[in-house]
């Protein structure tokens, strides 16, 4: 099983691949077409752009996955519509084809006889990639295949790719916008059951080289399954003094050493943003991108993402849940966890993702409805619970 998440890990840096080459060569830049259909908007945005890479990024996982995995390219799900319409009026469905040639024909289709643009993408899109984490190579789990479902978002915060600003400064390691928030989503997820079980997160653009301006990226990974978790952190975690760890559990006995920290919104609301400054002091961060901002809580930048809109989806949260399942974490339903409380101990309320939501249509049918919040440390989640509770509730009298 572990030969999925290798397969995974290889196809995410082929997108990634695509996802730089569409940045960094000018006649693809240009090609950022079609607003998204009515049923396919998603609400937190006027306007929501589909681009082409978006579409063939998530082919292209797709095309791989089935042909190393017969059957499983039916089993995954993503934000976009692959069917294209161009200035003839053509209705065209985007896949990847068998040879280079053929997917330039068919691009050239989509973007209206611009070969030189098609050319480019087709070689990128046929370039094979070879992509893997020496620690995937020391273990074997076997998970049946026919349970496993997988939500992609092929790339995460499509503005900030658009509008690519590469220059942004990082806020104590969080960049609040810029090409650094773009990420690749894709986290896999028991059918039966709808609990995540491995996820990958690649973001394309985390340096980038002032000679050359050719980007560099990382991929982030986790498995967790019957008892079994392990992830990319680890290394990095393990690398970490004995002392440090033990001053960190000293600490955590006690009480926390610092204010607990969060990742938000910009548009998160106002008694949120209230409650969480007398929560965390100054330790609150804006980023953009749901994905980013649970990678943020998977690299231990902040303690807590929340977000109490319903406007992220299935696909932008299954893949960091894997990994923070696999850390020891989660992603709970923020609306379920203030209505309930939770007890020490108890269950909490996390996010499935095998069933829709009744009565919803289009992309709402996905959505996250009680919004979330997004944590490595079930202890740290209970204390950040507390204290939100006890001060969301005279802003909530206010209101």
């Amino acid at each position: 099983m572990s030969d999925i998440l290798r397969e995974l890990l290889r196809v995410s840096e082929k997108a990634a691949n695509i996802a730089r080459a569409c940045r960094q060569q000018e006649t693809l830049f240009q090609l950022l077409i079609e607003e998204k259909k009515e049923g396919e908007k998603n609400k937190k945005f006027a306007v929501d752009f589909k681009t082409l890479a978006d579409v063939l990024v998530q082919e292209v996982i797709k095309q791989n996955m089935e042909n190393k995995f017969p059957g499983l390219g039916k089993k995954i799900f993503g934000e976009e519509s692959n069917e294209f319409t161009n200035d003839l009026g053509e209705k065209i469905t985007l896949r990847l084809c068998s040879t280079e040639e053929e997917t330039v024909e068919l691009l050239s289709k989509v973007l209206n006889g611009n070969k030189l643009a098609s050319e480019a993408l087709a070689k990128v899109v046929h370039q094979d990639v070879a992509f893997t984490d020496p620690t995937l190579d020391s273990i074997e789990i076997n998970i049946p295949q026919d349970i496993l479902g997988i939500w992609v978002d092929p790339i995460d915060s499509t503005y900030q790719y658009i509008k690519g600003s590469a220059d942004i400064k990082s806020i104590q390691g969080i960049f609040p916008c810029g090409l650094q928030c773009v990420t690749i989503l894709i986290g896999v997820y028991d059918i039966q059951t709808g609990v995540p079980l491995m996820g990958v997160i690649n973001q394309p653009f985390v340096s980038q080289d002032l000679n050359t301006l050719r980007w560099k990226g990382q991929c982030y990974w986790g498995l967790s399954y019957m008892g079994t978790n392990i992830h990319s952190r680890q290394l990095a975690i393990s690398k970490r003094t004995v002392k440090e760890t033990q001053t960190e559990n000293a600490s955590s006995e006690v009480e926390f050493s610092h204010p607990l920290s969060a990742v938000i919104s910009t548009s998160e609301k106002e008694s949120i943003k209230a409650a969480l400054s007398r929560v965390c002091g100054d330790r609150i961060f804006g980023a953009a991108g749901a994905g980013y901002k649970s990678l943020c809580v998977v690299q231990g930048l902040v303690d807590i993402y929340i977000f109490s809109e319903d406007t992220t989806f299935k696909w932008d949260s299954c893949a960091a849940h894997a990994i923070l399942r696999a850390m020891g974490g989660g992603i709970a339903d923020l609306k379920e966890c203030l209505e309930r409380n939770p007890e020490p101990g108890l269950d909490l309320p996390q996010l499935v993702y095998h069933v829709e939501n009744e009565g919803a249509t289009g992309v709402d049918r996905w959505a996250n409805k009680g919004g979330l919040i997004a944590y490595r440390s079930r202890k740290q989640l209970e204390t950040f619970l507390s204290l939100l509770l006890q001060n969301l509730a005279p802003v909530q009298t206010q209101t």
